[in-house]
């Protein structure tokens, strides 16, 4: 039902991690529908540009071992699968993504408590720049990115993904929450879209 040759590269968001219900969800997906080794879910570093950085390695590992890889990125995830679809040509999922968190993040300056680790980091405005370094302001190739957004977040304005992610496909749902209420439902139309870019 589902292609084995597509590799897929998890990003999740800010002071998250791989233990995360959609990360988890996404795991438990993969184990059931298709193979483990098709999906990557990296620890992403907290400094933005040591997070991008393995996550284009990462990204790299499975383009060798897969004819085609696409990207999920949650939240912060969003923003860092936004800069690699348009530097690296890879299409990508955004989920609930955050847009210009360089502007979000100047009220989180300071410790900040890792949601699962329980380990405080210190974000610094040295971090807010890095960020603002992978900024994709104008969008490129809208075709390589699907968004998916619920209007119930609590966290993120959803309207803002909306507009700069205007002439992409989406997907937007009423209600719901920062997290994506039935992300997993929405699986088979992320790995329809994905198989459009496969050779």
């Amino acid at each position: 039902m589902y292609s084995p040759s597509i590799g897929c590269l998890y990003l999740h968001g800010f002071l998250s991690s791989p233990q995360s219900l959609k990360a988890q969800q996404l795991l438990r997906f993969y184990e059931t529908h298709l193979t483990p080794q098709q999906l990557v879910i990296p620890t992403l570093p907290f400094a933005p540009a040591d997070a991008i950085e393995l996550a284009r390695a990462e990204l790299k590992r499975l383009q060798q071992d897969f004819a085609q890889v696409y990207i999920i990125g949650s939240s912060l995830g969003g923003f860092y699968a936004t800069h690699l679809a348009e530097t690296e040509g890879v299409p990508a999922v955004l989920v609930n993504p955050a847009v210009r968190p360089f502007d979000l993040f100047e009220h989180y300056l300071g410790p900040n408590t890792h949601y699962y680790s329980g380990e405080v980091h210190e974000l610094t405005h040295e971090h807010i720049g890095q960020l603002r370094a992978l900024d994709c302001a104008q969008i490129q190739h809208p075709e390589r990115l699907l968004l998916l957004l619920q209007t119930g977040d609590e966290t993120l304005d959803y309207r803002l993904a909306a507009e700069l992610y205007r002439n992409s496909p989406a997907w937007l749902e009423g209600g719901g929450n920062h997290s994506f209420e039935r992300f997993i439902e929405r699986m088979p139309m992320l790995l329809a879209f994905a198989a459009r870019f496969h050779c």
